[in-house]
């Protein structure tokens, strides 16, 4: 393990594979860590590329202030562009889930950091909210709306773990009680949690407006029941550069997890069509 530091906030990162590959970043989403890649990483390596893995603003326990404005999606791009600072200044970015709009806005915020993109499961961030008022997916979304209250959805998620990513979502068992493990106790959540509730704080509508010009690869699957279709046939609008939609069907939300293989075949192909210009 390595730590990466920005301002006040320490980031737990951890890299592997040949020294000499291009490097790839790959971002967790929520309610994970960085061992949620645990299935990529090595396949990743197997083909010859340099992962680095972080555990992302809430979940480094350097990197959990207090306040939820300092989870604003401004904050968790420049987390991971420093990330990339410190490991070599540029790299292909893949994120799932939250991991996936820090990667979305990763692209827009810091291009140059950025050579391509991989997003996993959640579409470009103005797909997604285009879609929540012609589509079911602010019925989908409902949890958004849930966790702004205070205190109260850290109780109900830690005492409705299992339901609420096994039986609901459709994560493994395994899973489920590995990423439990990682919360001691409700008041652990509240920094993840802030990454929903810092959302109002941020002009999300007029932010999520830039397009994104690198070559982009978009991974969704018809069995997550939060994230529906409408956003992810969408999302090519907002895209300028290369752009490759793939859907794996059958699959729920956990698409790294659930189908690393085939997930991880899509991606070298993308990573090798579009390789880090030479230095």
């Amino acid at each position: 393990m390595r730590t990466v530091t920005r301002g006040e906030c320490t980031f737990e990162t951890w890299e592997s594979g040949p020294a000499d590959g291009e490097l790839v970043l790959l971002l967790h989403g929520f309610p994970q860590h960085a061992d949620s890649w645990g299935k990529v990483v090595p396949l990743l390596n197997a083909a010859g590329y340099r992962t680095v893995t972080m555990n992302q603003r809430g979940y480094s326990p350097g990197a959990q202030p207090r306040r939820r404005r300092d989870y604003v999606i401004p904050e968790l791009a420049a987390d991971a562009a420093a990330v990339i600072d410190a490991y070599g200044g540029r790299a292909h970015v893949v994120g799932h889930d939250w991991g996936a709009i820090v990667a979305w806005f990763l692209a827009t915020d810091h291009p140059d950091r950025t050579a391509s993109l991989t997003a996993v499961s959640v579409p470009h961030p103005r797909a997604f909210l285009a879609s929540m008022g012609t589509s079911r997916q602010a019925l989908s979304s409902w949890y958004i709306l849930f966790f702004q209250l205070p205190w109260l959805p850290e109780r109900a998620l830690r005492s409705r773990w299992n339901w609420f990513l096994g039986d609901y979502t459709g994560q493994s068992p395994e899973a489920v009680q590995r990423d439990g493990a990682a919360f001691s106790d409700a008041a652990s959540l509240t920094a993840p949690i802030n990454w929903y509730r810092a959302l109002p704080l941020v002009n999300v509508w007029k932010r999520s407006a830039a397009r994104v010009s690198q070559p982009t690869l978009f991974v969704w699957s018809d069995g997550d029941v939060a994230l529906k279709r409408k956003g992810a046939v969408t999302t090519e609008r907002y895209v300028d550069g290369p752009y490759t939609f793939e859907i794996l069907n059958g699959i729920s939300h956990w698409i790294p997890e659930e189908a690393p293989d085939a997930f991880t075949d899509l991606l070298v192909t993308h990573l090798r069509a579009h390789p880090l210009p030479a230095a």
